[in-house]
């Protein structure tokens, strides 16, 4: 974050509109550009609907990341409380 509160290229934040959890990549106009943490297509988001993660939020975000993409290479995504990953393979949810 910067001095003036806005958020600054890098930061993890919270997204209330969608729910997700995301890297600050940039702007365009009045949005901000939010990426996944583990990467992934960027989405616009109302830079008045994020907050920044604290610690133990982005620490969290990351393990259940890790967690997700460990799954799906063990080929698990079809597990019930598995996340999807909207790969074809895993097959319709």
């Amino acid at each position: 974050m910067t001095d003036d509160g806005a958020l600054s290229v890098g930061a993890a934040v919270h997204d209330g509109g969608s729910g997700r959890v995301g890297l600050v990549m940039g702007h365009e106009g009045p949005y901000l550009q939010l990426r996944p943490l583990g990467g992934g297509r960027e989405w616009d988001a109302d830079p008045s609907r994020l907050r920044p993660l604290g610690p133990a939020e982005l620490l969290s975000a990351r393990v259940a990341e890790a967690n997700a993409r460990s799954r799906a290479d063990l080929g698990l995504s079809g597990i019930r409380g598995a996340p999807h990953t909207g790969r074809a393979e895993d097959g319709p949810r």
